[in-house]
Protein backbone atom coordinates (compact mmCIF):
# COMPACT_ATOMS: atom_id res chain seq x y z
CA UNK A 1 0.00 0.00 0.00
CA UNK A 2 1.17 3.57 -0.28
CA UNK A 3 0.71 7.02 1.17
CA UNK A 4 -0.72 9.90 -0.73
CA UNK A 5 1.97 12.03 -2.20
CA UNK A 6 2.24 15.40 -3.81
CA UNK A 7 0.07 14.50 -6.72
CA UNK A 8 -1.84 11.69 -5.10
CA UNK A 9 -5.05 13.62 -5.12
CA UNK A 10 -4.73 14.65 -8.75
CA UNK A 11 -7.08 13.68 -11.53
CA UNK A 12 -4.84 11.04 -13.06
CA UNK A 13 -6.28 7.52 -12.71
CA UNK A 14 -5.61 5.97 -9.32
CA UNK A 15 -1.91 5.81 -10.19
CA UNK A 16 -1.62 9.47 -9.19
CA UNK A 17 0.75 10.36 -6.38
CA UNK A 18 -2.18 11.21 -4.17
CA UNK A 19 -2.70 7.53 -3.50
CA UNK A 20 -1.61 6.56 -0.06
CA UNK A 21 -0.13 3.14 -0.35
CA UNK A 22 1.03 1.42 2.79
CA UNK A 23 4.64 0.81 1.90
CA UNK A 24 7.92 0.89 3.68
CA UNK A 25 8.12 4.63 3.12
CA UNK A 26 5.26 7.05 3.49
CA UNK A 27 5.02 9.84 0.93
CA UNK A 28 3.38 13.20 1.31
CA UNK A 29 -0.37 13.16 0.71
CA UNK A 30 -2.19 15.99 -1.07
CA UNK A 31 -0.61 18.34 -3.54
CA UNK A 32 1.10 20.45 -0.91
CA UNK A 33 4.73 21.43 -1.12
CA UNK A 34 6.88 20.08 1.73
CA UNK A 35 9.99 21.86 2.82
CA UNK A 36 11.88 18.91 4.25
CA UNK A 37 13.13 17.55 0.94
CA UNK A 38 14.54 18.64 -2.37
CA UNK A 39 12.41 18.94 -5.48
CA UNK A 40 13.39 15.39 -6.42
CA UNK A 41 12.74 14.03 -2.94
CA UNK A 42 9.35 15.48 -2.07
CA UNK A 43 7.86 13.67 0.91
CA UNK A 44 4.74 11.75 -0.04
CA UNK A 45 2.45 9.02 1.36
CA UNK A 46 1.61 5.16 0.68
CA UNK A 47 1.32 1.00 1.81
CA UNK A 48 4.27 -1.25 0.78
CA UNK A 49 5.50 -4.75 1.49
CA UNK A 50 2.16 -5.82 2.91
CA UNK A 51 -0.41 -8.51 2.23
CA UNK A 52 -3.96 -8.68 0.97
CA UNK A 53 -6.59 -7.61 3.47
CA UNK A 54 -10.37 -7.37 3.32
CA UNK A 55 -13.07 -4.98 4.46
CA UNK A 56 -14.65 -7.98 6.20
CA UNK A 57 -11.71 -7.93 8.59
CA UNK A 58 -11.35 -4.14 8.54
CA UNK A 59 -14.90 -2.83 7.88
CA UNK A 60 -13.99 0.67 9.06
CA UNK A 61 -11.49 1.33 6.25
CA UNK A 62 -12.87 3.59 3.52
CA UNK A 63 -11.58 4.67 0.12
CA UNK A 64 -12.04 8.32 -0.79
CA UNK A 65 -12.78 9.20 -4.41
CA UNK A 66 -12.92 12.57 -6.17
CA UNK A 67 -15.45 14.03 -8.57
CA UNK A 68 -14.04 11.85 -11.37
CA UNK A 69 -14.41 8.64 -9.36
CA UNK A 70 -10.65 8.28 -8.82
CA UNK A 71 -9.52 6.90 -5.47
CA UNK A 72 -6.90 9.26 -4.06
CA UNK A 73 -6.87 8.81 -0.27
CA UNK A 74 -8.12 6.60 2.53
CA UNK A 75 -9.99 7.18 5.75
CA UNK A 76 -11.44 5.51 8.83
CA UNK A 77 -15.04 5.29 10.01
CA UNK A 78 -15.16 6.33 13.66
CA UNK A 79 -18.96 6.52 13.71
CA UNK A 80 -21.66 5.64 11.16
CA UNK A 81 -21.41 9.16 9.71
CA UNK A 82 -17.86 10.31 10.56
CA UNK A 83 -14.64 9.57 8.67
CA UNK A 84 -11.21 10.58 9.98
CA UNK A 85 -8.67 11.29 7.25
CA UNK A 86 -5.67 13.53 6.55
CA UNK A 87 -6.21 17.28 6.19
CA UNK A 88 -4.22 17.34 2.98
CA UNK A 89 -6.69 14.86 1.48
CA UNK A 90 -9.39 17.50 1.94
CA UNK A 91 -7.43 20.07 -0.07
CA UNK A 92 -7.34 20.49 -3.84
CA UNK A 93 -3.71 19.80 -4.87
CA UNK A 94 -3.86 22.25 -7.77
CA UNK A 95 -5.46 25.26 -6.04
CA UNK A 96 -4.68 24.64 -2.37
CA UNK A 97 -8.33 25.38 -1.56
CA UNK A 98 -10.55 23.01 0.38
CA UNK A 99 -12.36 20.49 -1.80
CA UNK A 100 -16.14 20.97 -2.09
CA UNK A 101 -17.92 18.20 -0.12
CA UNK A 102 -20.12 17.43 -3.14
CA UNK A 103 -17.05 16.28 -5.07
CA UNK A 104 -16.07 13.60 -2.57
CA UNK A 105 -17.36 10.09 -1.94
CA UNK A 106 -16.47 7.66 0.83
CA UNK A 107 -16.62 4.01 -0.24
CA UNK A 108 -17.08 1.51 2.59
CA UNK A 109 -17.17 -2.28 2.43
CA UNK A 110 -15.36 -2.56 -0.93
CA UNK A 111 -12.17 -4.63 -0.74
CA UNK A 112 -11.68 -4.59 -4.53
CA UNK A 113 -12.23 -1.15 -6.04
CA UNK A 114 -13.00 -2.71 -9.43
CA UNK A 115 -16.27 -4.09 -8.03
CA UNK A 116 -19.54 -2.43 -7.05
CA UNK A 117 -19.70 -3.95 -3.57
CA UNK A 118 -20.23 -1.94 -0.43
CA UNK A 119 -21.67 1.52 0.04
CA UNK A 120 -20.84 4.77 -1.75
CA UNK A 121 -21.58 7.62 0.67
CA UNK A 122 -21.89 11.30 -0.17
CA UNK A 123 -20.01 13.81 1.99
CA UNK A 124 -22.07 16.55 3.61
CA UNK A 125 -19.40 18.52 5.50
CA UNK A 126 -15.62 18.67 5.79
CA UNK A 127 -13.82 19.80 8.94
CA UNK A 128 -10.11 20.53 8.58
CA UNK A 129 -8.02 21.13 11.68
CA UNK A 130 -7.62 24.93 11.99
CA UNK A 131 -3.89 24.57 12.62
CA UNK A 132 -3.20 22.77 9.35
CA UNK A 133 -0.90 24.53 6.87
CA UNK A 134 0.79 21.61 5.12
CA UNK A 135 1.55 18.04 6.09
CA UNK A 136 5.16 18.69 7.08
CA UNK A 137 4.00 21.17 9.76
CA UNK A 138 1.52 18.96 11.60
CA UNK A 139 -2.22 19.05 12.36
CA UNK A 140 -2.71 16.84 9.29
CA UNK A 141 -6.17 15.62 10.24
CA UNK A 142 -9.68 16.18 8.95
CA UNK A 143 -13.16 14.79 9.62
CA UNK A 144 -15.74 14.12 6.93
CA UNK A 145 -19.43 14.01 7.85
CA UNK A 146 -21.41 11.66 5.62
CA UNK A 147 -24.87 12.56 4.36
CA UNK A 148 -26.29 9.21 5.46
CA UNK A 149 -25.07 6.58 7.98
CA UNK A 150 -23.27 3.54 6.60
CA UNK A 151 -23.78 0.03 8.03
CA UNK A 152 -20.08 -0.87 8.39
CA UNK A 153 -18.69 -1.12 11.92
CA UNK A 154 -16.69 1.94 13.04
CA UNK A 155 -13.34 1.82 14.82
CA UNK A 156 -12.64 3.23 18.27
CA UNK A 157 -10.08 6.02 18.45
CA UNK A 158 -7.15 6.56 20.83
CA UNK A 159 -7.85 8.85 23.77
CA UNK A 160 -6.59 12.38 24.24
CA UNK A 161 -3.05 12.47 25.62
CA UNK A 162 -2.42 8.71 25.57
CA UNK A 163 1.25 7.79 25.23
CA UNK A 164 1.41 3.98 25.44
CA UNK A 165 0.44 3.24 21.80
CA UNK A 166 3.37 5.37 20.60
CA UNK A 167 6.14 3.68 22.55
CA UNK A 168 9.05 2.73 20.28
CA UNK A 169 8.77 -0.87 19.17
CA UNK A 170 4.98 -1.03 19.59
CA UNK A 171 3.43 -2.75 16.60
CA UNK A 172 0.66 -1.25 14.48
CA UNK A 173 -0.99 -2.05 11.15
CA UNK A 174 -1.54 0.36 8.27
CA UNK A 175 -4.17 -0.10 5.55
CA UNK A 176 -4.64 1.28 2.05
CA UNK A 177 -5.05 0.96 -1.70
CA UNK A 178 -1.88 2.90 -2.52
CA UNK A 179 1.17 1.95 -4.53
CA UNK A 180 2.76 -1.39 -3.75
CA UNK A 181 6.23 -0.13 -4.67
CA UNK A 182 7.75 3.33 -4.98
CA UNK A 183 7.40 3.42 -8.77
CA UNK A 184 4.73 0.75 -9.15
CA UNK A 185 0.99 1.00 -9.74
CA UNK A 186 -1.61 1.41 -7.02
CA UNK A 187 -3.44 -1.63 -5.72
CA UNK A 188 -7.03 -2.34 -6.77
CA UNK A 189 -7.49 -4.35 -3.60
CA UNK A 190 -7.06 -3.40 0.04
CA UNK A 191 -3.69 -4.22 1.57
CA UNK A 192 -2.17 -3.89 5.02
CA UNK A 193 1.19 -4.31 6.71
CA UNK A 194 2.37 -4.44 10.32
CA UNK A 195 5.14 -2.01 11.27
CA UNK A 196 6.77 -0.87 14.53
CA UNK A 197 6.62 2.64 15.94
CA UNK A 198 10.07 4.25 15.78
CA UNK A 199 11.88 6.57 18.17
CA UNK A 200 11.53 10.33 17.83
CA UNK A 201 15.26 10.47 17.14
CA UNK A 202 14.97 8.11 14.17
CA UNK A 203 12.12 10.17 12.77
CA UNK A 204 13.91 13.48 13.28
CA UNK A 205 17.04 12.20 11.56
CA UNK A 206 14.95 11.45 8.45
CA UNK A 207 12.75 14.57 8.64
CA UNK A 208 14.34 17.70 10.14
CA UNK A 209 10.92 19.37 10.50
CA UNK A 210 9.55 16.47 12.55
CA UNK A 211 7.31 17.58 15.44
CA UNK A 212 6.82 14.92 18.12
CA UNK A 213 3.71 16.63 19.47
CA UNK A 214 1.73 16.33 16.26
CA UNK A 215 3.44 13.40 14.51
CA UNK A 216 5.10 10.04 15.01
CA UNK A 217 6.89 7.62 12.71
CA UNK A 218 6.58 3.91 12.03
CA UNK A 219 8.66 1.54 9.93
CA UNK A 220 11.63 -0.82 10.08
CA UNK A 221 15.22 0.45 9.72
CA UNK A 222 15.88 -1.95 6.82
CA UNK A 223 12.90 -0.60 4.91
CA UNK A 224 10.62 -2.67 2.69
CA UNK A 225 7.38 -2.17 4.61
CA UNK A 226 5.54 1.14 4.63
CA UNK A 227 2.62 3.22 3.40
CA UNK A 228 2.93 4.73 -0.08
CA UNK A 229 1.32 7.15 -2.54
CA UNK A 230 -2.45 6.76 -2.41
CA UNK A 231 -2.51 5.63 1.24
CA UNK A 232 -2.74 9.14 2.68
CA UNK A 233 -5.48 9.60 5.23
CA UNK A 234 -5.71 5.88 5.86
CA UNK A 235 -5.59 4.23 9.29
CA UNK A 236 -2.72 3.04 11.44
CA UNK A 237 -4.29 0.69 13.98
CA UNK A 238 -2.96 -0.75 17.26
CA UNK A 239 -4.81 -2.62 19.97
CA UNK A 240 -8.07 -2.40 18.06
CA UNK A 241 -8.02 1.41 17.95
CA UNK A 242 -7.12 4.12 15.47
CA UNK A 243 -3.88 5.73 16.65
CA UNK A 244 -2.56 7.40 13.51
CA UNK A 245 -3.41 8.80 10.08
CA UNK A 246 -1.08 8.24 7.10
CA UNK A 247 0.49 11.66 6.49
CA UNK A 248 3.76 11.80 4.54
CA UNK A 249 7.21 10.39 3.89
CA UNK A 250 10.08 10.30 1.41
CA UNK A 251 9.84 7.50 -1.10
CA UNK A 252 8.31 4.20 -0.04
CA UNK A 253 9.96 1.61 2.15
CA UNK A 254 13.44 3.10 1.93
CA UNK A 255 15.98 2.15 4.61
CA UNK A 256 16.08 4.50 7.60
CA UNK A 257 13.16 6.47 6.14
CA UNK A 258 10.04 5.64 8.18
CA UNK A 259 6.57 6.88 7.34
CA UNK A 260 5.14 9.87 9.20
CA UNK A 261 1.69 9.65 10.80
CA UNK A 262 -0.57 12.15 12.54
CA UNK A 263 -0.44 11.52 16.31
CA UNK A 264 -4.17 11.30 16.97
CA UNK A 265 -3.82 11.35 20.75
CA UNK A 266 -2.86 15.02 20.40
CA UNK A 267 -6.11 15.81 18.57
CA UNK A 268 -8.70 13.31 19.81
CA UNK A 269 -10.34 15.88 22.09
CA UNK A 270 -10.74 18.40 19.28
CA UNK A 271 -12.18 16.25 16.52
CA UNK A 272 -15.92 16.62 15.78
CA UNK A 273 -16.57 12.90 15.68
CA UNK A 274 -19.77 12.57 17.68
CA UNK A 275 -22.66 11.44 15.47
Amino acid sequence: MGRGSEGRTGTARRGALLRLVVTSAVTALAGLHPVAASAEEQPEARVLGGADSTTDDAPWVVALTDGYGHQFCGGTLVSPVKVVTAAHCAMDPTTGAQRPPKELRAIAGRTDLRTQRGVVAEVERIWVHPGFRDYTRGSDVAVLTLRQPVPQRPLAMVGQGEAAPYRPGSMARVYGWGRTSESGPPSDTLRSVEIPVTTDEACRSAYPNYDAQSMFCAGVPAGGTDACAGDSGGPLVAGGRLIGVVSYGTGCGRPNTPGVYTRLSSYAGELPVQS
